[in-house]
């Protein structure tokens, strides 16, 4: 019987090249998604894998939606924390609103996803908790105070969960990818693009698909020895 993976914000992006890395490695896969249900519709139509809605900044529907999926499926081996939103802004004209959004969904998220699969990962003495950070987490940027703190308090949580974890045979791991060939960094206007790909020594941006290389090799049993760390993909931009 093949291992379950759920994967968040899992029908689009990013997330969706690491379902389908994931399906392609063995595993049976889950993704959550918040919001797009075309977009959701149409990656179960292409993949096969199912779709789950809810909010990860919701614990109860986390709750709600793990327990949905582990009486389809089975029980989660391999958690992928993927999910997040920006809200970006100048700090002097950042809202309490626009930064609590995005802890709640890129920090709490984290959290509120893990904590309900912890207990059944150490009862059964095996999990893969991967958390999908940021290069912004590491260096910070510009107008992104709440996404940086969040993505930099994921790499926190990752260190300290990998700790408690590890004697349960649990690792506990973070990504941090550069910027990746997302649909959202191709509608930016191509002079900016051409700015961000300038400052990245590969001289191009990186492929969803190699960020899902990346959570294969986690999630895999070779990966056993690995825990606590962080993955940082960026083709060179930074380095910590």
């Amino acid at each position: 019987m093949s291992k379950v993976a759920l994967v968040t914000g899992g029908s689009r992006g990013i997330g969706a090249e690491i379902c389908k890395a994931l399906q392609a490695a063995g595993y049976t896969v889950a993704a959550n998604y918040a919001g797009n249900d075309d977009a959701a519709k149409a990656f179960t139509e292409e993949t096969g894998i199912k779709t789950y809605k809810w909010s990860v900044a919701d614990y109860d529907a986390c709750k709600a939606g793990i327990a949905q999926v582990e009486e389809d499926l089975g029980p989660i081996a391999v958690l992928i924390n993927n999910a997040g939103i920006t809200r970006d802004a100048p700090f002097h004209k950042m809202t309490p609103e626009k930064w609590k959004e995005v802890i709640d969904t890129n920090l709490t998220g984290t959290f509120n996803m893990t904590h309900p699969v912890w207990p059944g990962m150490r009862e059964r003495k095996f999990g893969r908790v991967i958390n999908i950070s940021s290069i912004n987490g590491q260096k910070g940027q510009f107008g992104q105070a709440n996404y940086a703190a969040a993505k930099a308090g994921d790499l926190g949580f990752t260190k300290s969960l990998a700790q408690e974890g590890a004697r349960n045979n649990i690792t506990v791991n973070a990504i941090c990818p550069g910027y990746i060939a997302t649909d959202m960094v191709m509608a930016v206007p191509e002079q900016v693009r051409e700015g961000i790909i300038a400052q990245i020594p590969v001289g191009r941006l990186g492929e969803p698909s190699e960020i899902a290389r990346c959570v294969v090799f986690l999630a895999s049993d070779d990966a056993g020895f690995v825990t606590g760390s962080t993955i940082t993909a960026n083709g060179g931009q930074y380095y910590i």
